[in-house]
């Protein structure tokens, strides 16, 4: 038989991972991996850039768990791809990201191309290998293990030509999996049993561990209140009494959840991660005289908050030992939480029979119920974040961490390659789409039946609203209007301009029974988001 080249096992251990695409470009240098990849039974999709197929990698990790895997060859094509790895750090995503190199002996007298790979990617992802021929096996499961491990994130491989092709010599010890189980304070589970006031805020980390059914036994169990984090929204369904939504980017939204903070006697972080916050959740509470419990995946290094317990481990089995043995009784007697509730929703109802508000509460109840969302940073991001109920989690995805530009489109691509046939739709305001329009040649070379909505008022609407703010000029914000619905046409898919409630409910009537993608250009008029978050 012939023996495996160390792209080969590479490949077959990223399948194993559960892997079944990879995104990017492909160079010569990369000729032999992308070979390996299909033959492993990993399809390679060709993206229009590295960055946009970064995410589009992403998108399928939300759908199947297993890691995304960006590909790009050496140099150019590489650096292209920095913005998704660094977005994919700090959103904890698993990223594999495999990049073509020019051999070791070779690039000491060949200066084409050449750089230094690892060095580029070092400060943005968990760990950087070289691969070679006699550790592939090794370097392959590391790689797996690492981004998926603790707080998920990206792994680099550089791939060097000869290497790919080389056979793989060695078979190396792969590792078992690693479940975390930290001790529980008796004194915690006791603050807690014994709490009036308990109050629940889940992150990141509660997601990606599969807590959702630890986390919404616990709301019942104490009674408590829910706030979580963009990327945590629907890990208990967004319908249900304790559930107060998602927070971390509107004043509005601070104004009604902070004073209820304040009013908690414990607090219970399940898998919270601060790095979607805004400045304003510094510190948002004061364990000097709350009982705060802390359960992480990765110590407390960043100090935006501190807690009177940490509990770095597994988030359901962690939360599972420190619930009392019975429900809780009279929780919150002045019924703060159910005000507050109140409050919010009524605070981002829909205001105007036309607007970004009218756009989003339209899609809502025209899309089906398990619909798939992403949304663009912007504006709408924020507003859409606080509007679009969650029944499940990632129901909604997005950039919190990085908060970076152009994801919504590509993401939404991902998680339709994963499922054709499910409604997915994103929101993108008209710069973010500009960024990535390219990649509609994708969707539509792929069938996809995405559904693109553009909110159109030709303006960086959050910068050009944090600019009014600062009572300065209007510099830099502002460009032409597109004729987004020509554009989609253009490469092949459905486009609609809509400019009221009526053709926005036709075209995403249309848009569900399309054979292709469908760009929406919903026009809305400038400073449409003033006061609304």
């Amino acid at each position: 038989m012939t023996d495996l080249r160390a792209a080969d096992v590479l490949a077959k251990r990223l399948f194993d991972a559960g892997c079944r695409w990879a995104f990017g470009m492909p160079g010569g240098e990369v000729l032999t991996l992308v070979d390996a990849l299909e033959k492993a039974g990993i399809t390679f999709v060709l993206a229009k850039h590295e960055n946009a197929a970064g995410f589009m990698a992403e998108g399928t990790y939300h759908r199947t768990g297993a890691p995304g895997i960006l590909v790009a060859t050496v140099g150019p094509g590489a650096l292209n791809g920095i913005n998704s790895v660094e977005n994919a750090r700090q959103d904890r995503v698993p990223l594999i990201v495999l990049t073509g190199a020019v051999d070791a002996d070779l690039a000491q007298t060949y200066t084409h191309q050449v750089l230094d790979q690892p060095q580029v990617f070092r400060p943005i992802t968990k760990a950087t290998f070289t691969l070679t021929a006699g550790a592939a096996h090794v370097i392959a499961d590391k790689a797996v293990t690492i981004a998926t491990e603790g707080q998920p994130g990206p792994v680099h491989i550089d791939i060097p030509i000869s290497v790919a092709d080389a056979p793989a010599s060695g078979t190396g010890v792969l590792r078992a999996p690693v479940v975390p189980v930290a001790p529980v304070s008796a004194e915690a589970r006791a603050a807690l049993a014994r709490s009036k006031r308990p109050l629940i805020v889940v992150g990141v980390d509660a997601v990606h561990q599969g807590a959702q059914s630890a986390v919404l036994h616990a709301a019942e169990t104490l009674q408590a209140p829910v706030i979580t984090t963009y990327k945590a929204k629907g890990i208990i369904p967004e319908s249900h009494p304790l559930a107060l939504g998602g927070a971390g980017l509107s004043p509005v939204a601070d104004k009604t959840l902070m004073p209820l903070i304040a009013q908690a006697d414990v607090i219970l972080a399940i898998g919270y991660d601060p790095i979607e916050m805004r400045t304003g959740w510094q510190s948002p509470w004061d364990p000097a005289y709350q009982t705060v419990i802390d359960i992480t995946a990765a110590p407390n290094h960043h100090y935006m908050h501190q807690a009177t317990f940490n509990v770095i481990g597994d988030c359901a089995a962690s939360v599972q030992a420190l619930l009392p043995d019975a429900p809780l009784a009279q929780t919150w007697p002045g019924g703060e939480p159910a005000s507050a509730r109140a409050m919010l929703r009524e605070t981002f109802a829909r205001r105007e029979d036309w607007g970004p508000d009218a756009v989003i509460s339209i899609c809502r109840e025209a899309l089906p119920a398990d619909t798939l969302a992403t949304a663009d940073s912007g504006a709408h991001r924020i507003l859409l974040s606080q509007m679009w109920q969650c029944e499940f989690p990632r129901a909604l995805t997005q950039s919190s961490g990085l908060c970076t530009m152009g994801v919504a489109v590509p993401l939404a691509m991902g998680q339709s390659v994963v499922e054709p046939d499910r409604c997915v739709v994103s929101f993108s305001g008209d710069a973010g789409f500009l960024m990535v329009a390219g990649e509609l040649a994708t969707a539509a070379e792929r069938g996809l039946k995405t559904i693109f909505v553009v909110f159109v008022d030709a303006s960086l609407a959050l910068i050009e609203l944090k600019q009014r703010q600062r009572q300065m000029a209007n510099t830099g914000v502002d460009f032409g209007h597109v004729d987004f619905a020509a554009v989609a046409r253009g490469f092949g898919g459905a486009g609609h301009r809509v400019t009221n409630e009526t053709e926005l409910r036709e075209a995403l009537q249309a848009a569900q029974t399309a054979d292709t993608f469908t760009v929406i250009a919903a026009e809305i008029e400038r400073k449409a988001y003033d006061g609304r978050f």
